[in-house]
């Protein structure tokens, strides 16, 4: 099953909800991705989990999670926590966790306007990787 993931910086703005939507559906629609792989951290993730629960109500054959870096106080919907990652110092599980979703991806749509943080940190790697990347900044 292809999986897609989702990198970008936490002061992404609102606006980018509606490009983003769009682009997660073109992806279920012509690329057959069916898998979903979220971060729960800043804004973009936010953005992301939000297009992907009104999306899941039109497809409902596809799946996504939001991958926690950490384990959570509370529950929250649709969570994993990847095997391993209860044995990683604090200051690395955000980036041990974006690997971890960076390898079971063959697509990464993101949201990355400068070369530094996390978000470009990783789409950079997925270029590397040979995944394919969508930067919705560059659109």
């Amino acid at each position: 099953m292809k999986s897609c993931t989702f990198f970008g910086h936490s002061d992404c703005p609102e606006s980018v909800y509606f490009i983003l939507k769009e682009k997660i559906e073109e992806l279920i629609k012509t690329e057959g991705v069916l898998c979903f792989y979220v971060g729960n951290n800043g804004r973009f993730d936010s953005l992301a989990v939000n297009a992907l629960k009104e999306i899941k109500s039109e497809y409902s054959d596809i799946n996504y999670s939001v991958v926690l870096s950490c384990l959570p106080k509370e529950s929250i919907e649709n969570s994993i926590y990847p095997e391993g990652l209860e044995n990683v110092p604090k200051r690395f599980c955000i980036d041990r966790r974006n690997r971890w979703m960076l390898s079971k991806s063959e697509y990464v749509i993101c949201f990355v306007t400068r070369n530094t943080g996390g978000a470009a940190k990783f789409s950079t790697l997925g270029k590397n990787q040979k995944k394919t990347v969508i930067n919705l900044a560059e659109i």
